[in-house]
């Protein structure tokens, strides 16, 4: 399986290059996000400010750019779940898994687009469940949530409540808070 530190590699290491590859993620995460992931790679070229032949010698393949947006998204998700260790056990993981939601909310058609079974799927997959599954533990040695309930099946919960449409946002946090106090301990 591949792993992030694997995909890290793939990104250039003269600045540059970095430059490019950077504004090509972002110009693509911009033109995914308006137009799905079938955008045009010249508009992102375009949106970048570098040639096709950029683009390419970058992502020779449409789905390695929507990999490399989707790995970007991976590692901020992942960031996130340092970024609330200093906050209580509960609120941490709430925390987390707000910025789960949004990240899952916004890259539904990306995924769409990405061969679910590529290792590098799977493995932004395993980083998500190894950054929140210490969240969870923590909030588990607390006494707050059950004991029954592992990292992976908080996520599935996420996603699955994700992928319903609600009339606005205010609707599906309401829910998702719902389904989230049934992770709490009962006695």
């Amino acid at each position: 399986m591949t792993s992030l530190v694997e995909l890290e590699q793939r990104r250039p290491r003269r600045a540059d290059a970095r430059r490019n590859y950077d504004a090509l993620i972002e110009a693509a995460r911009g033109a995914f996000a308006e137009l799905g992931p079938q955008a045009p790679l010249e508009e992102i070229a375009r949106r970048a400010d570098v040639g096709i032949a950029t683009l390419y010698r970058n992502f020779p393949t449409r789905e390695t750019l929507v990999e490399g947006v989707y790995l970007e998204e991976v590692e901020a998700v992942c960031q996130a779940a340092d970024q609330v260790t200093h906050l209580e056990p509960w609120p941490a993981l709430i925390a987390w898994l707000d910025r789960l939601v949004d990240y899952l909310g916004t890259k539904r058609a990306l995924i769409d687009a990405l061969n679910r079974e590529s290792s590098a799927l799977q493995a932004c997959r395993h980083s998500l469940v190894e950054a929140g599954g210490p969240l969870l533990e923590r909030a588990q040695a607390a006494g707050i949530v059950r004991r029954d309930i592992a990292i992976d099946d908080v996520m599935r919960l996420v996603s699955g409540i994700n992928g319903v449409k609600f009339a606005d946002d205010s609707q599906r946090d309401k829910v998702l808070a719902v389904a989230l106090d049934g992770l709490r301990r009962l006695d």
